[in-house]
């Protein structure tokens, strides 16, 4: 079976709306899809019409931010009930946040002599589809591409929206394990979104498995997309010491040769596949 539990749509920072993403998930042969968008349930409603109708089985997905040690870190919840009120709850808050840090680069940016960023980002926003979500910094970058700021977004990341440059607002994302118990209060299956991208140590990335699977964290996930085959062995590793279960999906948000629906590496056959518990507690797999 083909498995993707982990893509984003114009709900969040993906190109594609959550029906047409649907689409081409059915397309390129998948049968399990999350729809996983960032601090959000927006396109799930679309995105189970699409499912429901071409025969995909959609679960309940989002990729919910947080912070630990300092650092934001991402945490996906699964098979969730959605109507949890301390998920909706958690929702709201972030929404509210998104939009002050969206106004704080677009503050940020004007200072810096490039003002109307967060108009020019929501247009761009908007041209991809209705949401009533902030724009994130892929569409801020597109606007400064498009304004004649930087050549291309990579430039734009490079100067002005990556780690460490003024456009990396730092938000008061819950902690790690408020989110953790968040999900867990909405029978969520929760995994650690791809641990291999923070830039953390050896040591500090063992020890936040450690805090999350303490926290009361599933599974890892330990494939994301076409990461180096030595991050997938060295997450397994860290899923198997702490007896965590292993997820994959290719963190997808737009159509390319390293970024597409269903493409990842492989995942090692011993480790114990989180899609398996779906149909089990502590989530409703197919929760509506």
């Amino acid at each position: 079976m083909i498995v993707d539990l982990h893509c984003h749509s114009t709900a969040s920072d993906g190109v594609l709306a959550p029906d047409v993403l649907v689409q081409r998930a059915h397309a390129r042969g998948i049968e399990l899809l999350a729809l996983t968008d960032h601090d959000t349930l927006e396109g799930l409603d679309d995105a189970r019409a699409t499912a429901d109708s071409l025969g995909v089985r959609l679960v309940n997905g989002i990729e919910l931010s947080c912070v630990w040690s300092g650092a934001t870190i991402h945490v996906l919840g699964y098979a969730f009930r959605r109507d949890a009120v301390a998920l909706q709850q958690a929702i709201a808050d972030l929404h509210a946040g998104r939009w002050q840090r969206a106004e704080t680069i677009a503050q940020r940016l004007e200072a810096k002599g490039m003002p109307g960023a967060l108009e020019g980002a929501r247009a761009i926003q908007q041209e991809l589809g209705d949401s009533e979500n902030a724009p994130a910094r892929p569409h801020f970058a597109d606007y400064l591409v498009r304004a004649g700021h930087v050549r291309d977004r990579a430039e734009a990341f490079r100067k002005w929206l990556g780690s460490g440059k003024l456009g990396d607002v730092k938000q008061h994302w819950p902690t790690l394990e408020q989110t953790v118990s968040t999900l867990r209060d909405a029978g969520a299956w929760i995994s650690l979104a791809h641990p291999w991208q923070y830039d953390f140590t050896r040591s500090k990335r063992r020890r936040l498995v450690s805090e999350f699977a303490q926290a009361g964290g599933h599974a890892l996930e330990v494939v994301n997309g076409m990461q180096p085959l030595e991050q997938v062995g060295g997450l397994s590793i860290l899923a198997r010491e702490f007896g965590l279960m292993a997820s994959i999906g290719s963190d997808f948000h737009a159509p390319g040769d390293w970024s597409e629906l269903g493409m990842y590496r492989a995942l090692p056959d011993d480790l114990r596949p989180l899609w398996r518990s779906f149909d089990h507690e502590p989530g409703e797999a197919m929760a509506r």
